[in-house]
């Protein structure tokens, strides 16, 4: 993940049924551990360079309850860093609902278990009903769900880089006589935040070593690269990567494409979920604008808000190609069968985006 030189792709949601997808089609992505473990198969295999999975206790209701079935990361990432051999696995972890030397903790322990290649991506939160099933008051101003989550991540770096025995004593968190062992391979792992709100991005450029954030496209995804890029060195010296993600609609000719896209998400979208999704980001997160929110409702539907890449297999890595060019370090893909459709793009698209220079040949990463 921390390679300067190389254009990084993911897989992300996969660990949740429907993946980004919210359709109602009967082979919708099922997210069952056996289709789970296929996926991470072939992406390690292929060179995929992470899997990024999301952290869900309620679905989004409709027909489908849309991620109403989602494997936890924590013991996700732990199974599949055992079966992988070279891809990283993050774990996205909600710091309202996990205490910060319990992660901590599991963290170091999945960074053992996979020697080296875990990851954590941290959330400070947004979806007010799961606040309520956890029983946890959610904060209505960004700015302090953001300052706790800034303490829970200082109670983490501490016990991965400090030897001994500390107390913490904090707005949030009071802690005595902590001890933190093991600790992650050099003391940290990569960190991600999805920010894309001006909280979630001052955050991350604190923080993270890579910033996950929405944008409509490569031309004002550059834009973006630049300022969140500026604003984390001008404010606390540091370099960031910044990721971006997508889903994936790719087959042997154009109409294909558009006509699969068109079967799952207009035709058989379930749009009470949609509908339900988009209202929940537009109370209580900041990760779409209001005119995003007014004018993404067929895309919410094709991939939860996320930028399409549809076509064939070189107008698909000819659009990568342009990410890479707006300054973007990678992006996540998102398929509605992350399995099946991912070996097509592995055959099709991979050798294509190396022909471009936009990624090294898959053994070059071993």
């Amino acid at each position: 993940m921390n390679r300067k030189d190389h254009f990084r792709l993911g897989l992300f949601s996969a660990n949740c049924s429907g993946g980004l997808a919210v359709t109602k089609i009967p082979e919708r992505w099922g997210a069952t551990w056996e289709e789970n473990l296929r996926m991470a198969r072939i992406a390690d295999q292929a060179g995929i360079d992470f899997l990024l999975p999301i952290a869900r206790w309620i679905g989004y209701k409709g027909d489908t309850n849309f991620h109403g079935s989602v494997l936890e990361p924590i013991p996700w990432a732990a199974a599949l860093l055992a079966a992988t051999e070279r891809i990283s696995v993050f774990s996205t972890v909600h710091t309202a609902f996990n205490h910060p030397l319990v992660t901590a903790k599991q963290i170091a322990t999945l960074d053992a278990i996979g020697g080296g290649r875990a990851g954590l991506n941290i959330v400070a939160g947004w979806n007010q009903p799961e606040y309520e099933t956890m029983g946890v008051d959610m904060a209505e101003a960004h700015d302090d769900r953001y300052g706790f989550a800034q303490e829970w991540w200082e109670v983490v770096r501490r016990a991965w880089q400090e030897e001994g025995v500390f107390d913490f004593d904090g707005k949030f968190f009071s802690l005595k006589h902590v001890e933190a062992s093991p600790k992650p391979a050099g003391g940290k792992v990569p960190i991600l935040n999805a920010g894309s709100s001006a909280q979630g991005r001052n955050f991350a450029g604190r923080n993270s070593d890579f910033v996950f954030t929405v944008v409509g496209g490569p031309e004002d995804g550059a834009e973006i690269v630049r300022s969140v890029r500026s604003q984390a060195m001008a404010n606390y010296q540091r370099e960031v990567g910044v990721l971006t993600l997508s889903h994936v609609v790719c087959r042997p000719s154009h109409q294909e494409a558009t006509d699969y896209l068109a079967y799952y998400a207009e035709e058989n979208a379930d749009w009470g979920a949609v509908d339900y999704l988009m209202n929940l980001q537009g109370l209580h997160a900041e990760s779409f604008t209001k005119e995003m929110l007014g004018t993404m409702r067929s895309r919410f539907a094709a991939g939860h808000g996320s930028c399409p890449l549809v076509g064939t297999p070189d107008e698909v890595a000819g659009e990568i190609a342009r990410f890479a060019k707006a300054g973007f370090d990678g992006m996540t893909l998102a398929f509605v069968d992350y399995a099946g459709e991912l070996e097509y793009f592995v055959q099709e698209v991979l050798p294509r985006l190396e022909k471009l220079g936009v990624r090294e040949p898959a053994l070059a990463n071993v």
